[in-house]
C-alpha cells in the first residue's frame, strides 16, 4: 500500500471507530488493528492521535463548510434576493448536515462527537485548530444569523449561538435513545431528517427572543 493509501486507510478506520465509540474511548491500538497498520504509520502520517483527530475533522468539516458556503452564495445571487431569514439559514444548515451525511454515513456521528470533544476543558489545541481552520469559512453564515437575530450584545449572541449548537449536539448525539423513547411513548418514530427540520422553529425562536439585560439567579 502506498503512503496515500495508508493515510486514507487510517483515516477511514479512525472515523468508523470514532463514530461508534467516541474520540476519547477509541484507542490507537484499535485504529491500527482495524486499518491493519503499525503504530509507526500513525506517527508518520499524523504525528499523534491528536493529529489523526484533526485529519478526521477536516474530512467532514471541509465539505460541510463548502456546501454551506455554496448554498449561501446561490441564495444571495438569486434574482430579487432580499435579506436571508433565520429560518432560511437554519434550513441551509440542516440541509448541509444531511447532504454531508448522505455522502458519508459516519458524518453526523463524527460531527456531533467532535463538537462534544471540542468543549472539553483539556481540548484547547483542538479548539484552536478548528478556529484557525474554519472560523473564516463559517463567519459569513454566523454574521447573517446575527443580522436577523434579536438586537443583543456580543456576549449574549455568543451564548445564544452556543445554546443552538448545544441543542443540535444533544439531539443528534442522543438520537437513537430519543427515537426509541418516542416509539415507546407515541408509537411513532421520526427519521433524523424530520427531527432536524423540527428543530428550526425552536432554534429560530431562541435567537429572536428579546435579550434581557437583568439576568440574575435566585437562591
Amino acid at each position: 500500500m502506498n503512503h496515500k493509501g495508508t493515510s486514507a486507510s487510517i483515516v477511514n478506520a479512525a472515523e468508523i471507530l470514532f463514530a461508534e465509540q467516541g474520540f476519547t474511548e477509541t484507542t490507537v491500538r484499535q485504529i491500527t488493528s482495524r486499518a491493519d497498520v503499525n503504530l509507526a504509520a500513525i506517527n508518520y502520517h499524523f504525528g499523534s492521535k491528536k493529529g489523526l483527530i484533526q485529519a478526521v475533522a477536516e474530512k467532514f468539516l471541509t465539505p460541510l463548510c463548502a456546501e454551506l458556503g455554496a448554498m449561501l452564495d446561490q441564495r444571495q445571487l438569486a434574482e430579487g434576493a432580499g435579506q436571508i431569514t433565520l429560518e432560511e439559514l437554519l434550513e441551509m444548515l440542516m440541509r448541509t448536515l444531511l447532504i454531508v451525511n448522505r455522502d458519508n454515513v459516519n458524518a453526523l456521528a463524527v460531527f456531533m462527537r467532535l463538537l462534544e470533544l471540542s468543549y472539553m476543558k483539556n481540548q484547547e489545541e483542538l479548539r484552536q485548530f478548528l478556529m484557525t481552520r474554519y472560523n473564516d469559512k463559517l463567519q459569513p453564515f454566523i454574521s447573517l444569523l446575527r443580522q436577523d437575530a434579536a438586537p443583543m450584545e456580543d456576549d449574549e449572541f455568543f451564548w445564544r449561538l452556543h445554546f443552538m449548537l448545544g441543542s443540535i449536539t444533544f439531539t443528534l448525539s442522543n438520537f437513537h435513545t430519543l427515537h426509541a423513547i418516542e416509539k415507546r411513548e407515541f408509537h411513532s418514530g421520526a427519521e433524523v431528517e424530520q427531527i432536524l427540520h423540527r428543530m428550526i422553529p425552536v432554534l429560530s425562536s431562541g435567537l429572536q427572543a428579546r435579550a434581557d439585560k437583568t439576568y440574575f439567579c435566585r437562591v
